[in-house]
């Protein structure tokens, strides 16, 4: 777990009472609104209405053009293809509008295209393959509004194309008979955050001419799950859609949907925003991933229950590939690090590999960045052709950092925290050189754990859930509350699930309370009992026989009493030291360690068997903050080059043979004393 900043956000606890009688709530849900910049009437109205008003359809720029044109196929009888994406987002938006024509009498057929084979968005095969099959008009839905090659290819074929988008809008749009997408500059519409499935459904109204509560109940089930898979923010329209959406899911109108939450064992369940985002938009992904997201699509147009028993079967089983997957490439990258530690010091970390599968690199480029902290891209490389995915930490625009070497690529997208792209494998290496030159021209901030307040233990009840679930629906731009737990005692640690998980019981004043922490093994928990421990937590219920509780699960953990951004100032300028950037004369005099410093590192190692934790529960078993973290470092690094201590993949240990040793004859300690010395 890579060591992380964390921001508590500042609360007025004066503006939370005056809300919380204004408006009769709970004053900590009061006080959780305004964490969350929710104060004026309007937004407090908004935010708690399941009724919430929807904006006319028509404020949507080309949205009067889209509705003429796909109404004129429906008099002319013409053919319509509704051509979609192969992620959560694009597979029910697809669904959504080829359902909506279908029911009111256009005659349609859809198209997704293979990830793998044909990559993102309209090509001109696929198109040349409608053509043959009599379409006369493509209705994209989730792309197209970079299309402009392949919109003037339909336009030669003699066929029309309405585009609805969602994605960020180029300097030259595609001349199409439409184009349906909210970030056009020149549109005028106040809502601009919809995923692709969003501006699917704002179609459907538009078409359906005033019938939107109709079409909510008919179909906020397949907006809420593309609009929770695509991360968009839940605010304003997508928040009232998603709340009619998780009731219609829980009631269970859909036959696929039914089918795919009994495969991820969410049958009988009431599902939440959270619980649809890791329970089944994943699966949903997945197929898309690994084999061809047009079974996800027969699955949730599916209409007899073998129909949706089969498909759901398939696209539970290409999750379960898609997670081997990702794991096989997860050790490879790690191998990587292993064999290469000072990978580590870069700005930002690059993995490459042959023949992974490109359909999972952009899930383990997320892993990757949780672990290390820092910007990640995963590419996969057949030899002759190298693609990427890429995923950054708030503050650090991979997009910009990608545009940068755009000499280079053959195509990119994406925005500031995730990106993808492709080059020829000969570019490979010097694309890497590229990156990290960029890099070195920025400011890179540090990864943030932000927590909506310090939370009192002795709080965590059951009135404390019915807070937390007048905030739902959760998702971007409304996060699950993450609460600090400052100053916990260390109790008991008992190795739960095989070993692979943790219960901790930790105590503060007359408190006690349980916490899980999932995927840490007994032998990686740093921790002693005894330690004085802050933990960020989201809090959740657990019902079992009538019976509510409350489950604590740690998402964060830390020694009270760190100083987050001095220990990370100071990793940061080991690393500096490690790629031997240049350095200030305070710089090099604050990294170099003294033999008493040095001395009492190797004391501690020595005596304590070896160290295989991280760093900072290191600095504080030294009795330091984290301020010198670079220092102990460099003196581990020092003494391992001398032969005093084995560094094996992070697992630091006493050399086989001890000798006298003179720390004058270390390379590094030279180097940083010559540097002082000599600036």
């Amino acid at each position: 777990m890579s060591r992380k900043k964390w921001n508590v956000c500042a609360l007025d606890k004066e503006l939370a009472s005056d809300i919380a009688q204004e408006y009769d709530i709970d004053p900590f849900t009061a006080l959780l609104l305004t964490s969350r910049g929710i104060t004026d009437d309007e937004e407090i109205e908004e935010f708690f209405s399941d009724g919430g008003r929807l904006s006319d359809p028509f404020e949507i720029k080309d949205m009067d053009k889209a509705v003429a044109r796909i109404n004129l196929a429906l008099e002319k009888d013409e053919l319509i293809a509704v051509y979609g994406d192969y992620d959560a987002d694009g597979v029910t938006a697809t669904a959504l509008l080829y359902s909506y024509l279908q029911l009111n009498g256009f005659r349609v057929i859809s198209y997704i295209p293979d990830r793998n084979s044909e990559g993102y968005g309209l090509n001109k095969q696929a198109i040349k393959s409608l053509f043959d099959k009599g379409v006369n008009l493509i209705v994209t839905v989730d792309n197209g509004v970079s299309a402009y090659d392949e919109t003037e290819y339909i336009k030669e074929l003699g066929m029309d194309i309405v585009i609805t988008d969602h994605h960020k809008v180029p300097e030259r749009l595609p001349k199409a008979a439409a184009v349906v997408d909210p970030h056009r500059p020149d549109c005028p519409s106040m809502f601009k955050q919809w995923a692709g499935v969003g501006v699917a459904f704002k179609l459907i109204c538009a078409l359906s001419e005033g019938e939107e509560q109709e079409l909510l109940s008919m179909f906020s089930d397949l907006v809420t799950i593309g609009t929770i898979g695509d991360i968009v923010s839940l605010t304003g329209e997508n928040r009232t859609i998603v709340k009619h959406g998780l009731r219609a899911i829980n009631e269970g109108n859909n036959l696929g949907i039914e089918y795919l939450k009994k495969v991820a064992g969410m049958e009988g369940k009431t599902l939440g925003a959270t619980s649809v985002a890791f329970s089944l938009v994943p699966r949903i992904n997945a197929i898309g991933r690994t084999g061809h997201a047009s079974e996800a699509l027969k699955l949730l147009l599916s209409e007899d229950i073998e129909t949706a028993e089969k498909q759901a079967d398939l696209v539970d089983k290409s999750n379960a590939n898609r997670q081997e997957l990702e794991k096989e490439i997860a050790l490879e990258a790690q191998k990587q690090i292993e064999n290469n530690p000072e990978m580590l010091n870069n700005r930002v970390l690059i993995f490459s590999g042959k023949n992974w599968h490109g359909g999972v690199i952009g899930i383990v480029a997320a892993r990757l960045v949780q672990k290390y902290g820092k910007p990640c891209l995963v590419i996969t490389d057949d030899g002759v052709e190298a693609k990427g995915s890429a995923r950054s930490i708030d503050g650090f625009s991979l997009y910009d950092a990608i545009s940068s070497c755009s000499e280079l690529l053959s195509h990119y997208g994406g925005h500031v925290l995730a990106a993808g792209f492709g080059m020829k494998s000969e570019n490979l290496p010097e694309f890497k050189k590229a990156i990290e030159e960029y890099a070195k021209k920025v400011q890179m901030p540090f990864p943030t754990v932000e927590l909506d307040c310090k939370l009192r233990p002795e709080f965590i009840n059951s009135d404390i859930l019915d807070v937390i679930a007048s905030l739902e629906p959760f998702g971007a731009g409304n996060p699950q509350p993450l609460f600090g737990l400052f100053g916990m005692r260390l109790h008991a640690i008992s190795p739960i699930g095989g070993g692979k998980h943790l219960r901790l019981t930790f105590k503060r004043g007359e408190s006690t309370i349980t916490a899980l922490l999932f995927g840490t093994a007994q032998s990686e928990f740093p921790y002693l009992v005894g330690d004085t421990l802050d933990l960020a937590v989201r809090l959740e219920r657990n019902e079992y026989m009538g019976q509510v509780k409350v489950s604590v699960y740690i998402k964060d953990i830390r020694m009270s009493g760190t100083d987050d951004e001095k220990f990370l100032k100071s990793v940061r300028l080991y690393e500096k030291i490690k790629r031997k950037d240049h350095l200030t004369e305070k710089e090099a005099a604050f990294a170099l360690p003294s033999r008493q410093f040095t001395g009492e590192v190797y004391r501690f190692i020595r005596d304590s068997g070896g160290w295989k934790h991280d760093t900072d529960v290191l600095c504080y078993r030294l009795n330091d903050d984290g301020a010198n973290a670079c220092k102990v470092l460099i003196s581990i690094d020092a003494l391992c080059e001398l032969g005093i201590l084995k560094n094996d993949r992070g697992n630091i240990t006493l050399a086989d043979t001890q000798k006298k040793v003179n720390l004058d004859n270390s390379a590094l300690l030279s180097y940083l004393k010559n540097y002082k010395d000599n600036i």
